[in-house]
């Protein structure tokens, strides 16, 4: 069996080991797993052994588990080593909360792979200090502890990186120790300044280090955004004299990009732009005959005008869609493109690469189902046929639109390809430009969705739209930021083209503004399909989609009669993404909290961020406080853990409620009242103290 080669760093075998292999142990020392200070459970961390993710200016938690035999006390630090090799340390704090857990938060602000490890080392000033207070304030042990801290000290002295002021003074401090003065010895023992001197350079005689371990930090859009879903084909689209209606275009579509920055959205999405197959086109409403003038489905990618590389000839040239990109960067907006790997039955993969599909013992080829759904007008791709041929056609898809300023893609049932194929596109786009982003839309199994996370995916859809309770959500929120938030970051959407749930069927005006905050302010990423703003509820009898699906139809708004009458929730999801962009906790994942309330239907949560952090020298605190029942009133008290912020239990404190302008003082424990009709979500800051 091959020999085990040890990660251990050579710096950290510790003097003190015992040679065991001199006394016949089968094991070489440095190959034992446990150090001799052990460290253990280190996060950020991925099931599987992938690689840990966070984005520029995000706060990661640093956490290990650190223990050692008996009463002597111990530091842990860690040692960061950012992409261009600049190591700092970082000493981790003990919770004290009986896990022998110690953690610390760090602000990450370079793009690239970083590596860290943790060091754990026996404090010797700490020990002695904790056991002189004791000894000496009950008279026991003078001299002894005396002569130890005597001893300490002038080892400190001895050493010589430490400043010629600082060994000095360590020196005479060691005198004054020797003279056995029980309290000059005990206040030393409680001196803070000495104690500075040892934090910030411990004296130590053991230590150990965990293995080095990698962690990439991705750009903010990765994990920062607020996203707008919108078909091109439907912006500026026109019902002619005959009844007919004129596809939109990209110059058309250009045209409702100020409006979606004026909203505060940062990344404008499109569906596929490629040419539609004509072989089983679907109908209005998913029907299976297409009348003359329906668009059929974007998803049925493929035609003889070309395929995942070619633009629909209704929506412009390549030109036209550049010029579409670059005007969106005009207005602040990146844009998205849907990579939706499939095939409609007259894309020229069929015609050129048969092999790339599933052939039937009939000889026809299986059309994609998703059971009960059907799409006979699209056909699977089969990635075990040819694999180099199709991942080398999947790359250079992905590379000819990156090639056109797309940087950003929403992959549509990436749960339906093999997750190797993933794992390789995502590296190899990523190593020559690691500013590309895929969104995973896996609607699927636990297992399956948090997989892709793992490979690399930076975004991925979740569970959020069928979260709707106050249980659900408050299981769903901890799992999002404390769960998986090492390598999954979920992106929020409210709705999709394809998705319309009952509590948006039923829930009324309420149901929409409720989803919209909660999205808006439970996780740094979230978006909205166009057509939310205008509380499109309508579902098509016995499915979760809207009735005259956009997906087969062109859908033509009048965005400004419909604010103009109050008739939109426009001015909330601007109100909404201001609020994202003053508070820079909505920017975090991993800081979220759930709090508590008497009712069933009130949820509570916070987004914390420490002065540290926020770029402000303020500490940022935000409470949202949501009455998810959408068709009542409800009255109750919320209890708030205010030590989160930093605020005493009892302490009052004024919040001010950034939908309404209201100020009320509050303290842990606060009577509400949100009236589901009204006003159904406080999204509060904490002022300070009252």
């Amino acid at each position: 069996m091959a020999a085990r080669t040890s990660t251990r760093p050579k710096a950290f075998r510790s003097p003190t080991e015992i040679p065991l292999r001199a006394l016949g142990a089968v094991q070489d020392p440095t190959d034992l797993r446990a150090g001799r200070i052990p460290l253990t459970a280190a996060t950020p961390a991925v099931p599987g052994g992938f690689t840990p993710k966070a984005f520029v200016g995000e706060v990661v938690p640093f956490g290990v588990v650190a223990f050692r035999e008996g009463h002597d006390l111990i530091g842990v630090q860690l040692r960061l080593t950012s992409p261009g090799g600049e190591e700092s340390l970082h000493r981790l704090r003990p919770l004290l909360d009986g896990t022998d857990r110690w953690s610390a938060e760090i602000a990450l602000d370079v793009q690239g792979t970083w590596s860290f490890r943790f060091e754990a080392f026996s404090d010797d000033f700490a020990t002695w200090a904790h056991a002189t207070e004791v000894k000496v304030a009950a008279g026991v042990d003078v001299p002894v502890m005396a002569a130890l801290g005597a001893d300490l000290l002038t080892r400190a002295a001895a050493e010589k990186d430490r400043p010629a002021a600082q060994r000095r003074l360590l020196t005479a401090l060691a005198a004054e120790l020797r003279a056995g003065d029980a309290d000059r010895t005990l206040e030393l023992s409680t001196d803070t300044d000495l104690a500075r001197i040892f934090s910030e350079r411990p004296l130590t005689t053991l230590r150990s280090a965990s293995e080095i371990r990698p962690l990439l930090v991705e750009r903010t859009a990765a994990g920062v955004g607020a996203w707008y879903e919108f078909f091109p084909r439907s912006e500026g689209a026109k019902r002619l004299k005959d009844g007919s209606i004129k596809s939109g275009t990209f110059r058309t579509a250009a045209k409702r990009l100020p409006a979606v920055a004026g909203m505060g959205f940062d990344i404008v999405y499109l569906v596929p732009i490629h040419p539609i197959g004509t072989t089983n086109r679907k109908g209005r409403n998913n029907t299976l005959t297409a009348e003359p003038g329906d668009p059929g489905s974007p998803y049925a990618i493929g035609a003889a005008e070309g395929g995942h590389d070619a633009i629909h000839p209704e929506l412009g040239t390549p030109a036209d869609f550049r010029a579409f990109v670059r005007a969106a960067q005009r207005e602040g907006l990146e844009v998205a493109l849907d990579l939706a790997l499939q095939a409609s039955p007259d894309h020229p993969w069929v015609a050129e690469h048969p092999e790339w599909f599933t052939t039937l013992p009939d000889g026809t080829i299986a059309f994609a189902e998703n059971p009960p759904k059907k799409y006979q007008d699209i056909y699977p791709l089969n990635f075990d046929n040819d694999p180099a041929g199709i991942y080398a056609e999947m790359l250079r898809i992905v590379q000819h639109w990156v090639r056109q300023g797309v940087k950003i893609f929403r992959v549509d049932n990436p749960h339906t390809k093999p997750l190797q194929f993933w794992e390789w596109l995502i590296a190899t786009v990523n190593a020559a430009d690691p500013d590309v982003i895929f969104l995973a839309e896996a609607f699927t199994r636990p297992a399956v969705m948090r997989a892709l996370a793992a490979v690399g995916f930076q975004q991925s859809y979740s569970y959020f739209t069928w979260r709707n309770t106050k249980a659900e959500l408050e299981e769903f929120l901890e799992t999002i930021a404390h769960e998986t938030s090492d390598y999954m970051r979920p992106n929020l959407f409210v709705n999709t083209h394809d998705i319309l749930t009952e509590y948006l069927q039923f829930g009324g005006r309420a149901a929409y503004r409720v989803r919209a905050c909660i999205g808006a302010t439970a996780a740094p990423v979230y978006g909205v399909y166009a057509g939310y703003e205008l509380f499109e509820n309508v579902a098509r009898p016995g499915s979760e989609e809207n009735i005259d699906n956009e997906k087969y139809e062109f859908k033509l708004r009048d965005w400004d009669a419909a604010e103009q009458s109050g008739d939109s929730l426009a001015p909330l999801l601007r109100r909404l993404n201001g609020i994202r962009r003053e508070h820079p906790a909505l920017r975090q994942l991993r800081n979220l909290s759930v709090h508590w309330s008497d009712d069933d239907a009130i949820l509570v949560y916070s987004k914390h961020l420490d002065a540290a952090f926020t770029g402000t020298g303020e500490p940022d605190t935000i409470i949202v406080v949501a009455n998810v029942d959408p068709h009542s009133v409800r009255e109750t008290t919320v209890h708030l853990d205010t030590t989160v912020w930093g605020i005493t239990p009892g302490e009052p404190f004024e919040v001010e409620d950034l939908l309404t302008g209201a100020v009320w003082t509050w303290t842990d424990h606060n009577y509400v009242r949100l009236d589901a009709f009204a006003e159904p979500v406080h999204i509060l800051k904490v002022r300070g103290r009252a």
